[in-house]
């Protein structure tokens, strides 16, 4: 069971970073782009989002980090995170803690930009809630539905990224090489890029399912203490 659970504490660091990285710097370079007065369109929100995910891109060790932990091959050689972490800069450098992050900028912005883009159309095309359990549901499911999607979309990425990051030390291949490598031992089938697809795919569902559904929560907790603060102003 032990083994199971090996690496899970990069995906943590990572997730809780990228959220944040994702909502708040998207959100604030949003504003910016924008012209003085105006809300920022779907063009602006859009590149604000390529432009977070670029930023998250710099999360890239804890992926690395991740990705030997859970590689059984690694096991004996890195006890944890932190040893992880020490033993390949002190061995390579930090350069070597980035390998993987063309992948992984190809995935990022895109993802964040679709993110943005199909979650109201989503949302929008499941029945209308009335109350605020029924709102509740229809974040769940709109953000279930979109993390899956996307997550099953960039897949391939994910798979060049986790075979580039599984090697330490060495010269660097380009993703495309990465690429042609997996796809030649594959059999050369684009279907086979999507081996193990379905264990992301709900992965994805049940993770942007609680993610969306959190942050709605949260959005709508400060409206009402906008709203409430608001009202005070008159009183």
């Amino acid at each position: 069971m032990q083994t199971l659970y090996h690496g899970l504490l990069p995906p943590l660091l990572q997730k809780t970073s990228a959220m944040a990285i994702m909502f708040g710097f998207s959100n604030n370079m949003s504003r910016l782009l924008s012209l003085p007065g105006s809300t920022p369109g779907l063009v602006t929100s859009s590149m604000a989002a390529v432009f977070a995910g670029t930023v998250e891109a710099s999360l890239t060790p804890f992926e690395r980090v991740q990705t030997l932990l859970q590689d059984q091959r690694h096991h004996i050689r890195y006890n944890n995170t932190f040893h992880a972490f020490r033993t390949m800069v002190r061995e390579n450098s930090m350069r070597e803690l980035y390998r993987g992050t063309v992948p992984i900028l190809l995935r990022n912005g895109p993802s964040n930009a679709l993110s943005l883009g199909l979650r109201e159309p989503i949302k929008s095309s499941l029945p209308q809630a009335e109350t605020h359990a029924g709102r509740l549901v229809t974040d769940f499911i709109s953000g279930g539905l979109l993390g899956a999607t996307l997550g099953f979309l960039y897949y391939p990425l994910n798979v060049v990224k986790a075979l580039e990051q599984s090697q330490v030390g060495g010269a660097f291949q380009s993703s495309w090489q990465v690429l042609r490598t997996i796809c030649s031992e594959r059999g050369g089938k684009l279907t086979h890029l999507y081996r193990g697809a379905h264990l992301n795919y709900h992965r994805s569902l049940l993770s942007w399912a609680e993610t969306s559904g959190r942050t709605n929560i949260k959005q709508k907790t400060q409206d009402g203490a906008t709203l409430d603060d608001t009202g005070l102003q008159f009183l």
